[in-house]
């Protein structure tokens, strides 16, 4: 069997928009033959979503998401029609989609929505973590692409690693389910809102509090 590449399950992911473990499963299944793993998807029905990617999602559904009075999700997912957006699997999924922001509190939908200066401080943090490290200079940005895709899997929604299944990330989830719908779907914006967050709290000084109480006594 041919050995399965970094590199090939990257080209394949490219052209199919296939999960990277989907994209790995059809090389290994089809011996490395990039034809045989692209028919592979496609009878599986996990590339079946990226065929649709040109039409217009403009219907859907907002979707709420409230854990323990704490925490609140709104999420806007969108799909083609109206019928697609009263289908108890839809509604599932964008309730799926609800609790993976509330758990895993990402900041963006997708990479392409990090600002580049939130990138490029980023990865002038980890590329002077590397050298503390001692790391060659000569490797530095072959380590930092690493270090990116890190980095995107802790705040991009779609990038991360699904709560339910830690073995695909949200979006080959959003794929897979998406191939099931029968219509394009994607995840247009979202808001999440925790108690307290953002307000300065008092921190008490518990050492000046036991020399209060005693100069007091």
């Amino acid at each position: 069997m041919a050995e399965i590449t970094a590199q090939m399950v990257k080209d394949l992911r490219e052209r199919t928009n296939a999960g990277m473990m989907d994209c790995k499963k059809a090389l290994a299944e089809s011996g490395g033959d990039f034809a045989k793993a692209e028919e592979w998807l496609r009878k599986k029905g996990i590339s079946k979503a990226e065929g649709k990617a040109g039409r217009v999602a403009a219907e859907g559904i907002v979707g709420t998401y409230v854990h323990g009075g704490r925490i609140g999700v709104l999420v806007e997912v969108n799909c083609e029609t109206d019928f697609v957006a009263r289908n108890p699997d839809f509604q599932e999924l964008v309730k799926d989609v609800a609790m993976q922001i509330a758990a895993a509190n990402p900041k963006f939908v997708r990479r392409e929505e990090v600002p580049s200066e939130a990138m490029d401080k980023e990865k002038e943090i980890q590329r002077e973590l590397l050298k503390q490290q001692g790391k060659p200079e000569a490797m530095l940005e072959k380590i930092l692409v690493g270090k990116m895709e890190k980095y995107y899997e802790g705040v991009c929604l779609v990038d991360q690693l699904w709560v339910k299944d830690d073995k695909k990330k949200v979006g080959e989830m959003i794929n897979e389910r998406a191939a099931k719908i029968g219509e394009k779907v994607s995840v247009r914006r979202f808001a999440r809102f925790e108690v307290g967050e953002g307000i300065e709290k008092k921190k008490d000084d518990l050492a000046a509090e036991v020399a209060k109480t005693l100069g007091q006594a």
